[in-house]
């Protein structure tokens, strides 16, 4: 009676601490990927690029070295000084505090879009593996078909009816990268759904919805999240894009498409003020895609063995 106790009592004890196990399992993963991306000089340069793309974003929400609606009408295309660090625009307006401003524009796009492309994705991703065949070949057909349309189309569409927004280009980066996204990672998601264990697990009577959440995805995960944080890349360019066709960020609101698309047409006479939007947008990108890079290799415990030990 007494071992029955101490038995029951050390699995009560084992279940209780298995999330706090779980959790800890995670963080482990996390900091070894992170510390495994820092190692890497490319990594290290996507890493403090994010990070100040991050702290400016926040900085700009409390303070800018000029107003954002301050203009000086004797000082029109100003060239770099202590007054204005990069210079103004043809308003006179500050081009440091709208490049400083415009950061959290671009990164709110990024993000948004991201999450977006990553949630229309894994649903389109799951539809197109399901064991309905029929569900199955109708997302199949339905994906291959939409994904030929570009996404500047689907923001040129958007904008008839609700007009220039930053609703239009995160909705149309959402769709266009999200079909690219359940395009790309189905392989990974079929040869997942296709396994003994996804099998074992159906046979004792798990839900679709529980193979998705417990076996598929996670399969996927690596795939999708080097995907996404390309996407985040493509959708600070979609925005310098589409804010200079006209449907993207609305006049008024700060982002570094707007600074390019307000002064490229002066690039002949005041080089500099398309010189600074753009270099950052050409940084961003670059930091963007070398960390969708490196985090597709560290995330793989074939290439990366002290994932394998944790």
């Amino acid at each position: 009676m007494t071992r029955n106790n101490e038995h029951s009592a050390s699995e009560t004890v084992r279940t209780n601490n298995a999330p706090a196990n779980m959790g800890t399992k995670a963080s482990s993963k996390f900091t070894v990927v992170l510390r495994s991306i820092w190692r890497r000089g490319e990594g290290k340069f996507a890493l403090i690029v994010l990070a100040l793309w991050l702290a400016v974003s926040l900085l700009s929400l409390v303070w800018t070295p000029k107003s954002l609606w301050a203009t000086d009408g004797y000082h029109v295309w100003a060239k770099p000084s202590a007054a204005h660090w990069l210079g103004t625009d043809g308003t006179g307006a500050d081009v440091f505090s709208w490049l400083m401003a415009g950061a959290r524009t671009n990164l709110f796009i990024a993000v948004l879009a991201v999450v977006f492309a990553g949630a229309l994705g894994i649903l389109l991703m799951s539809a197109m593996v399901s064991r309905s065949s029929a569900l199955s070949n109708v997302s199949v057909v339905a994906v291959d078909a939409l994904i030929s349309i570009p996404t500047v189309l689907i923001a040129l569409i958007l904008a008839v009816p609700m007009g220039a927004s930053v609703v239009v280009i995160i909705i149309a980066c959402g769709i266009g990268y999200g079909l690219n996204l359940a395009r790309i990672a189905r392989p990974q998601a079929l040869l997942a759904a296709n396994s003994d264990y996804v099998a074992s697990a159906l046979s004792y009577g798990a839900s679709g919805f529980s193979v998705i959440w417990h076996h598929i995805l996670p399969n996927a995960m690596p795939t999708i999240m080097v995907q996404l944080s390309l996407s985040a890349g493509t959708a600070v360019l979609a925005e310098s894009g589409l804010t200079y066709l006209g449907v993207g960020v609305p006049s008024g609101v700060p982002s570094w498409g707007h600074s390019l698309a307000t002064s490229v047409k002066f690039i002949n006479v005041y080089p500099l003020t398309v010189l600074w939007p753009g270099l950052i947008v050409t940084i961003v990108v670059v930091a963007l895609n070398v960390f969708g890079d490196v985090l597709r290799d560290v995330i793989d415990p074939v290439t990366n063995p002290e994932l394998r030990e944790v």
